[in-house]
């Protein structure tokens, strides 16, 4: 054999690194190898002799087909691979690989110096070589087939733990006699050949070869999945210096790319790395490591460097798309990256979820600009102010990442707490979800931080029936906005029926002060029948107040339809029936007054029509507010 002729010295090197490999090689290899007798048998007994025999055997029947695929020989198979020519002569090569360990074993505890020891060296030496050619020649034609992307969605990922036993398996890839496709029939057979050969490399002690080639092929393949899916390294300097249309296409570029590289690109090659390694835990951890590592700390970087950029209020949807994003695949983040040579990567993306104080940061802003508003510049008509349009706009979106703000301001006091406002508007749904129950008192808090900076301004309109009109619309407003979106479900129904009876209250004062003068103008129903003059006097009180009340509030506005009509059939109901009976009590006593015409104005029937005029005015400002709110747009919450 070619390997007889090397020098004495190259083979005790050889011996060394054989008695190396197979006493230094896991313990689950050692286990199934050949067990040591536990009592001195002499060498000369039968059994030894029976024993040396087997194992001469085992190098005999290794010898030919070894031989035969040796890499360096010239013969037809030098180009050619076994797992791909022959399954079957494949299998015995293998089986040949591990009957020439047990030779080995025997004969290092025997004759250490045996020339059959140092011919099965040298078969093992060229088997080794084979393996490693095929391990690498399965790999690289199987780059496609072996995307990870392909074989995530066939794992099952069980619950982590600290010390990560229940680890991603590989267990549950369609065997080969169920495969689907084409494509998952190859892929598994490819998988199971390349876990053929790296059980038998790693048994061997030629782990660190077989290693070698897996990280350098896998890591280009993840390396170019990711560079694909647009990720790439990134600085906070460029950051900084993006414009507002790119700084929003990268957040929601990484959104996507992230949930991809996680759920199927690192999670499948988890699935692949777990499967192919099975055999050693030690070597399938410094595997996925040294593939993912480096890609996977600069892609979960990216939040934290996003939070470090100065945010204006609007900004707040995208930084929660973001952290959403990162709190959602934390675990499995966790559970795909438990070993503790990832660490890294799991404290990268811990540290990404810091990404919460900057939003945190918005909130305290967001509520401050409302209370410290300062604009003057009255709604014209007492309509809905533009603070309650752009404040309930962002605070109804905020509803919408509920679970987001939960595990944001969790553990954060409530503002409520140290509030000297009334605990009344503090009220939630009763959960025993203490971060929902946070969310809902938080959002019912900037309600309340709204209605109060609203009822300063109702004081700055000199008319205290339109100072009503204004907190009815804009109270009105709020209540329905809470109704119609997710704000309803936390705070609670017992919120909108408190909030919806105090607008009602609004409604009445603002009816009470502006028509009671009308009202008024008009006896008493029940009162005893009076003069002609005194009946002129009254219609004429009666024309000059409706004429002002009517002149007055068709300027001012109710935009909610409901609502306007709702006050016009109150109003109405109080003054049309009582002024038709008068009306037509004390038209035959004025039929012979002259100008009479001008006296009795209005009809029962007119007054309909004209009340059905008023509310209609377009609400506008005298001039733009100045609450920064306002400048909120751009990017739209989902």
């Amino acid at each position: 054999m070619m390997m007889l002729s090397e020098t004495p010295k190259n083979n005790k090197l050889m011996t060394r690194r054989l008695m190396s490999s197979l006493f230094f090689s896991s313990s689950k290899t050692l286990s199934c190898s050949y067990s040591f007798p536990r009592s001195h048998t002499s060498p000369s007994t039968p059994r030894h002799k029976f024993s040396e025999t087997m194992m001469e055997e085992n190098i005999k029947n290794a010898e030919p087909i070894i031989s035969k695929w040796d890499p360096s020989s010239s013969s037809n198979t030098k180009a050619t691979s076994l797992f791909q020519y022959n399954r079957k002569e494949a299998n015995d090569f293998l089986k040949s690989v591990r009957g020439l360990q047990r030779a080995m074993h025997f004969l290092i505890s025997e004759n250490s110096m045996s020339e059959k020891l140092i011919l099965a060296q040298s078969l093992m030496q060229i088997a080794m070589k084979r393996l490693e050619k095929e391990f690498y020649q399965i790999l690289s034609q199987n780059r496609d087939h072996l995307d990870p992307e392909s074989l995530s969605g066939r794992s099952s990922s069980g619950s982590s733990n600290s010390d990560c036993q229940d680890e991603v398996r590989s267990d549950k890839l369609k065997i080969i006699g169920k495969a689907i496709t084409e494509v998952e029939r190859v892929s598994a057979l490819a998988m199971t050949d390349l876990k053929s050969i790296a059980d038998c490399m790693i048994s061997s002690g030629y782990g660190k070869e077989c290693m070698k080639i897996y990280k350098s092929i896998r890591k280009s393949i993840v390396d170019e999945g990711l560079y694909r899916l647009g990720i790439e390294k990134i600085r906070s300097s460029q950051i900084h210096k993006m414009n507002r249309e790119d700084f929003e296409h990268m957040i929601k570029k990484w959104i996507t790319a992230t949930r991809i590289a996680v759920r199927r690109l690192y999670s499948g090659e988890r699935v692949i790395c777990d499967h192919v390694f099975s055999a050693s835990e030690t070597i399938r951890e410094s595997c996925f490591s040294e593939i993912t590592k480096e890609g996977a700390t600069n892609l979960f970087r990216f939040p934290e460097l996003i939070a470090k950029r100065k945010h204006s209020l609007d900004k707040i949807f995208l930084l929660m798309d973001l952290y959403e994003a990162i709190f959602e695949l934390w675990p499995e983040i966790e559970l795909i990256f438990c070993f503790q040579s990832t660490s890294a990567i799991r404290l990268q993306t811990l540290s990404s979820l810091k990404l919460g104080d900057s939003i945190r940061t918005i909130l305290s802003e967001f509520e401050s600009t409302i209370q410290k508003d300062s604009s003057r510049t009255l709604v014209l008509g007492g309509g809905i102010h533009p603070l309650t349009q752009s404040a309930m706009s962002y605070i109804s979106s905020l509803a919408d990442y509920n679970a987001v703000l939960s595990s944001i301001i969790v553990n954060n006091p409530s503002p409520a707490t140290s509030s000297p406002l009334p605990e009344s508007y503090f009220e939630s749904p009763t959960t025993n979800d203490s971060g929902a129950a946070a969310v809902s008192v938080y959002l019912a808090w900037l309600t309340l931080v709204l209605l109060c900076k609203l009822d300063s301004k109702a004081k700055l309109y000199k008319d205290a029936s339109l100072s009503y009109l204004f907190l009815a619309n804009n109270l009105h407003f709020i209540v329905e906005t809470v109704r119609t979106t997710n704000l309803k479900h936390l705070l609670g129904n017992d919120w909108v029926l408190k909030h919806a009876k105090k607008a009602k209250k609004y409604a009445s004062s603002y009816e009470l002060m502006a028509w009671t003068k009308v009202f008024s103008s008009l006896p008493v129903q029940t009162s005893p029948a009076i003069s002609p003059e005194m009946a002129k006097e009254c219609f004429t009180r009666f024309n000059v107040a409706f004429e002002e009340a009517y002149r007055k509030q068709t300027s001012w506005v109710v935009q909610d339809g409901k609502l306007r009509d709702e006050l016009k059939v109150s109003i109405a109901k109080k003054l049309i029936p009582v002024y038709r009976e008068f009306y037509d009590t004390h038209l035959v006593m004025l039929s012979g007054e002259k100008n009479l015409e001008y006296l009795l104005r209005f009809s029962p029937d007119d007054l309909g029509n004209y009340l059905s005029d008023l509310f209609h005015r377009t609400s506008t400002t005298g001039s733009p507010t100045s609450s920064s709110l306002l400048q909120l747009g751009g990017y739209l919450p989902r």
